[in-house]
C-alpha cells in the first residue's frame, strides 16, 4: 500500500508468508513436490526459477527449525558424509529413537560438535544416555569434554570393527597373493569377494570354494578367522565378561604374526573401553549409516550441490523430521 506519510510499504496478510512472492497454499503445494523430486525438476515442471524452489525448500526448513520444540534425545548417533570428494565432510548427528537428524556440522572437525553440545542444556546433555560413533579421534574428544560422563555412554559399533577388521584382512590376502603368484601358485586368485562375504550370504557353490579355503593353512584364512572370532563377541551382556573375551581375542590377534592384523588390534586395545559400551548397551551406528545411505540418494537425485548450506538444506529437508508447511496450512 502507498502511505502519504512513509510511502509505498508492506501489510502482512493471512494467506502468505513474510519474504514470499507466493501465497501459503501455493508454497504448500512445492513443499509436497520437493519431497517427491529434486528443484531442478520441480523448477522445469512448474516454470519456475530454481531459485524460486530454492528459496521456498530454505523457508520452509527456516520455519521447521524455529518450530523445533526442544530435543532431548536419549540415544544419538554421530557420523560424517561426505559432501565432495578429496576428503570434504560434514558430521550428522541423528536421533536414533526417531531416526531424525538433529545437526548438520559443516565439517567433521571437533569445534563444531562441542558447538552443538554446549547449545543443549545440562539436563538435555545429561538425559543422553549412549553417543554412538566410529573412532574419529575429533568426535571423541569433542563428547568428551561436552557430555557428562561420556566415558560410560560413547559406543564404538560394530559395523566399524567389522570394516577395520574386513580392510585387514584383505591387506593380508593380497600380500599372500603377490607372493603365492610370484612362486607359481594362484590359489587365492579371484577369492577377494569370498573372504568380504558372509558366508550365510553364499549360494551352495560359493560356500563349496570358500570351505576348502577357510580351512587351508593360508594366512588370509588365519586372519579371516580372527576377523569373525572379534564378531562373534558382541553377545555378552556383563562387561566384564564381555571384556575377557576381547583381551582374549587380542592375545591372539597381536600373537598372529599378521601385520595388518596386529595394526588393527592395537587400534581396537585402544578404543576397547568403547567397544565394550557398546556391547552393553546394545546400540550401533546402523541408523546413522542407513541416513548416510539416505543422504547419498539426495546428493545423487539433486546432482550434487554448490554449497554445503544448500547440502544441509536439503537433509534438514528431507531427514530433519520437521514442520516445513507455512503457518495456517494443514500437513
Amino acid at each position: 500500500m502507498n502511505c502519504e506519510a512513509h510511502g509505498v510499504v508492506t501489510v502482512s496478510v493471512p494467506w502468505a508468508t513474510e519474504g514470499s512472492h507466493f501465497t501459503a497454499l501455493f508454497e504448500a503445494l512445492i513443499i509436497d513436490w520437493l519431497k517427491e523430486a529434486s528443484i531442478q525438476a520441480v523448477s522445469r515442471q512448474l516454470k519456475l526459477s530454481w531459485n524460486a524452489i530454492d528459496g521456498i525448500m530454505q523457508r520452509a526448513v527456516k520455519r521447521g527449525l524455529a518450530r523445533r520444540e526442544a530435543v532431548s534425545p536419549t540415544k544419538i548417533g554421530v557420523d560424517e558424509t561426505a559432501f565432495k570428494k578429496r576428503h570434504d565432510y560434514v558430521t550428522i548427528v541423528s536421533d536414533q529413537v526417531t531416526g531424525t537428524v538433529l545437526h548438520v556440522g559443516k565439517d567433521r572437525k571437533k569445534g563444531d560438535l562441542k558447538a552443538w553440545y554446549e547449545s543443549l542444556t545440562l539436563t538435555q546433555r545429561t538425559s543422553i544416555e549412549s553417543i554412538s560413533m566410529d573412532m574419529w579421534p575429533a568426535f571423541i574428544h569433542a563428547t568428551l569434554e561436552g557430555i557428562p560422563e561420556a566415558r560410560n555412554k560413547i559406543a564404538f559399533d560394530k559395523f566399524h570393527v567389522a570394516k577395520y577388521l574386513g580392510g585387514a584382512v584383505d591387506k593380508v590376502r593380497r600380500q599372500e597373493h603377490k607372493a603365492l603368484m610370484a612362486e607359481g601358485y594362484d590359489d587365492l586368485k579371484g577369492s577377494k569377494y569370498d573372504w568380504l562375504y558372509n558366508p550365510k550370504n553364499m549360494t551352495y557353490k560359493q560356500k563349496r570354494r570358500f570351505a576348502a579355503l577357510r580351512d587351508s593353512a593360508l594366512k588370509t584364512a588365519r586372519a579371516w578367522a580372527i576377523k569373525e572370532l572379534a564378531m562373534s563377541l558382541w553377545h555378552y551382556v556383563s562387561k566384564t565378561w564381555a571384556g575377557k573375551g576381547w583381551e582374549r581375542w587380542l592375545s591372539w590377534a597381536m600373537r598372529s604374526r599378521l601385520e595388518p592384523i596386529k595394526k588393527v588390534a592395537k587400534t581396537i586395545k585402544t578404543h576397547l573401553w568403547g567397544i565394550l559400551n557398546a556391547i552393553v548397551l546394545n546400540v550401533s551406528n546402523g541408523p546413522a549409516e542407513g541416513l548416510n545411505s539416505r543422504i547419498k540418494m539426495l546428493k545423487v537425485r539433486s546432482r550434487g550441490f554448490r554449497n554445503k548450506e544448500r547440502f544441509a538444506n536439503a537433509i534438514y529437508f528431507h531427514l530433519g523430521g520437521l514442520n516445513l508447511y507455512p503457518e495456517g496450512v494443514l500437513q
